[in-house]
């Protein structure tokens, strides 16, 4: 039963950097608004959520998750890229303004054009559907055994150790959670890549290349406008390179390369420096 408190507003910088103090609140988070960052926040039983729309993108991918957040009757909307940095929660909800919303956000007044901050009030009035999520969506897909091996994630939350060495494509932003340098990435990859998100307000959508530069790891962000965001294949697949770190650049790529072009190269690099 509802009592007469309103569900808190929380921020976090990612839907993954939040645990279940996210139940039965409203979660203003820098995460992108794709199906999988939404599919993790209805795990969390969230009663409403904000993304930032990430630029849209190819197939609209950086709100995907509005809809798929509306048929579990779950209210979330999206932020303009170019009004708030990815990443980070509290610029979000200080800046941001909506440019999208889903049919039972809309219905709790919150609509595009209204501030971030504004919104979240609104969306106080939600009530959590109850409903869980479609199982769980496969989101790691190790494309390549060979050394150095490729993989395929859909969030780079999921690079843990084991993906040291290897080389890592992702479905993420390219931003700093927080403009904080060590989430740029948790393994120590040879190389990763990452979607641009429109690159954003403050150049946010590519904030993680010179922190992973620092610690000699070679890395890209693809358009979005090329691949879909949260979508790991796709950024493989589809990806056009937009910019690169020294390290990548070191090395040959630089961008309007392929996503395809930059693992092998650092693919062959890697071969070479085998046999030498």
């Amino acid at each position: 039963m509802r009592t007469n408190s309103l569900p808190p507003v929380l921020t976090a910088d990612s839907i993954t950097r939040i645990g279940t103090q996210a139940a039965g609140a409203i979660v203003v988070n820098g995460s992108h608004g794709g199906i999988y960052a939404a599919y993790l926040a209805a795990k969390l039983g969230i009663a409403a959520a904000v993304f930032n729309d990430a630029g849209l993108g190819r197939d609209e991918a950086g709100i995907a998750g509005l809809g798929y957040l509306a048929r579990l009757g779950v209210p979330a909307a999206a932020v303009g890229h170019d009004t708030a940095r990815i990443g980070d929660g509290p610029d979000m909800i200080a800046r941001g303004i909506i440019t999208h919303a889903n049919s039972p956000a809309l219905a709790l007044d919150c609509r595009p054009g209204m501030a971030c901050r504004d919104a979240a009030i609104r969306l106080q009035k939600a009530v959590p559907s109850g409903r869980e999520p479609p199982p769980a969506l496969e989101a790691a897909f190790l494309l390549g055994a060979d050394a150095p091996a490729l993989w395929a994630l859909d969030s780079a939350s999921l690079a843990g150790a084991e993906h040291g060495g290897t080389v890592v494509v992702t479905g993420s932003h390219g931003g700093l959670l927080g403009g904080r340098p060590d989430t740029a990435l948790k393994s120590d990859a040879l190389a990763a890549l990452f979607n641009d998100a429109g690159i954003g307000i403050d150049g946010a959508g590519v904030t993680r290349l010179p922190a992973l530069d620092a610690r000699g790891i070679a890395a890209g962000t693809v358009a979005a406008m090329s691949a879909r965001i949260g979508d790991a294949r796709s950024t493989y697949e589809d990806g056009v390179l937009t910019r690169v770190n020294r390290r990548a650049a070191v090395l040959g790529i630089s961008p309007g390369m392929s996503a395809r072009d930059f693992v092998a190269i650092i693919r062959e690099t890697a071969e070479r420096e085998k046999m030498t």
